[in-house]
């Protein structure tokens, strides 16, 4: 790897193509370096994760409207949606909306967290549905895929978005971008333009992570898949960029970022070294905010040991920056302890999380977040005394690397007796660093408890047979890469819009 200085540059300080971050990403998007055995398998691991938390999804509201608005868009040409017929298919930044949305709708996929906050696995359904448009085969769709995560990871890594209240989409964008750029085999001068659209179309505020959490936090990173989709097709007609997007006078880092006398250093593979950056990613056991994992593993292993609930007294949770500021009380958030808040909201409460988990002594995507659940009395007691501190230690845990990095916290238990209780968990039991790390047996079982009741078990053997086979598939076999339901699992139609 090579770490590259990214700055402002003023206009009269011309900066070379070659210099720029975009072209850099470009260029290590269209290096046609082999894509190595372990990054395949991964690579299949998280399609086989996507699909799970997709069907899981299925027949939720926002997956309704979105695939409502998507099938406004067929296209003979197209890409097909979860749920539906393979013959019903929609242009293919439709079917990545629709697809996106259903993927990221239970926040139960994968994530990377260093600098900033992501969830690669939001690249593929935008790969994959122009891999399936364009009638692309399985070594197409497996290098498009890991050049999307390792441009996601490697701005991850080096450009922090959060702080400045910008969200982690404006990274996805030009890593959906790059991966489609590698996928198609464009040229690295067509894949930068591309990168640049991206960023400068999918750079929005946290907002929609913030306050009353409302369903667009599922629809951000599919509109930047969408935007990725039409930024590439703009640029395959000749259409340029605002350039230098990232780097430019009045650009991303000068005005949305720390500003014009700002640093930024930014890994990237050089040219001929293989792209790797998906095997530093890590998915989910529980639906719930990736910094609640290990706190959810922790509170199973420290509710036999408080024995009875109602006699503590107060739970402190120290923890990272990270995850005091954006789950904990340090978000000063009063949704983040109203038990009539929406499941969005909950999903970034860590109060809320550790007291169902201490109390149920585990976690459940649909029964953890129903609203008798949350309004429990006794659950609305227990989360009130529950407050977060930043721990100096944890945080830098929280940027460290290999077997320091620490996405956890220790959890204080103070009881009415005045005894104490103390424990501390530093990554999640399914983190490649925990106890019991995600291998692909693990995704399988949790795609087969997710598809129960939903995707019949006949389907459910085809998709993942197709998957087993990803490198060699045939364009065909590409375009069948999709689950098929029955029409009563995809819920009441959605309301009636323009489309």
């Amino acid at each position: 790897m090579k770490i590259h200085d990214v700055r402002t540059y003023k206009s009269a300080e011309p900066l070379p193509r070659e210099d720029q971050l975009a072209w850099k990403l470009a260029a290590v998007a269209t290096d046609p370096v082999p894509v190595e055995d372990d990054v395949v398998e991964m690579i299949g691991n998280r399609i086989i994760d996507n699909a799970a938390v997709a069907a899981a999804s299925i027949a939720r509201g926002p997956i309704r409207s979105a695939r409502a608005q998507a099938l406004g868009h067929k296209s003979e040409r197209g890409a097909p949606i979860f749920g539906l017929a393979d013959d019903t298919l929609v242009s293919p930044e439709w079917a990545a909306w629709a697809n996106g949305v259903a993927v990221r709708e239970l926040d139960f996929h994968d994530t990377f967290l260093a600098a900033d906050y992501s969830h690669p696995g939001d690249n593929i359904p935008p790969i994959l549905a122009v891999a399936q448009t364009k009638g692309l085969d399985g070594a197409a769709l497996v290098r498009g895929l890991a050049a999307g995560y390792e441009i996601q990871v490697d701005l991850v890594k080096g450009i922090c978005l959060h702080e400045h209240k910008i969200d982690h989409i404006a990274h996805l964008g030009p890593s959906a971008a790059g991966g489609i750029g590698a996928l198609l085999g464009l040229s690295t001068e067509i894949t930068y333009q591309a990168i640049q659209q991206a960023l400068h179309t999918t750079t929005t505020t946290r907002q929609s992570r913030k306050g009353e959490i409302s369903t667009w936090k599922a629809y951000a990173p599919a509109f930047a898949g969408k935007m990725a989709i039409e930024a590439v097709d703009r640029a395959m007609r000749g259409e340029g960029a605002p350039s230098p997007a990232y780097e430019g006078e009045d650009g991303f880092i000068a005005y949305l970022l720390s500003g014009p006398k700002a640093l930024y250093h930014v890994p990237l593979p050089e040219q001929g070294e293989p792209k790797r950056a998906i095997l530093d990613t890590y998915t989910k056991e529980y639906s719930a905010e990736y910094q609640s994992q290990a706190l959810i593993d922790l509170a199973r292993r420290m509710g036999p040991k408080i024995g009875d609930l109602t006699k503590i007294k107060s739970i402190l949770i120290k923890t990272s920056h990270h995850t005091h500021y954006v789950i904990g009380t340090g978000a000063n958030d009063p949704q983040k302890m109203d038990p009539k808040a929406s499941r969005e909201t909950l999903d970034h409460s860590i109060m809320y999380i550790f007291a169902v988990a201490l109390e149920d002594g585990g976690w459940h995507h649909v029964k953890s977040y129903a609203p008798e659940r949350a309004q429990r009395p006794e659950t609305v007691a227990l989360w009130h005394k529950i407050t977060t501190e930043e721990d100096p230690i944890w945080t830098q845990r929280y940027h460290a690397k290999g077997e320091d990095m620490a996405y956890g916290g220790q959890v204080i238990v103070t009881m009415e007796d005045g005894s104490v209780i103390t424990d501390e968990l530093g990554v999640a039991d399914a983190h490649p660093n925990g106890a019991r790390p995600f291998r692909r047996a693990n995704y399988i079982e949790k795609f087969r408890t997710l598809c129960e009741g939903i995707v019949s078990r006949e389907e459910q053997d085809r998709f993942l047979d197709l998957v087993e086979r990803l490198p060699t598939l045939s364009a065909a076999e590409v375009k069948a890469l999709n689950f098929v339901v029955s029409p009563d699992q995809l819920g009441p139609e959605a309301p009636a819009g323009i489309f």
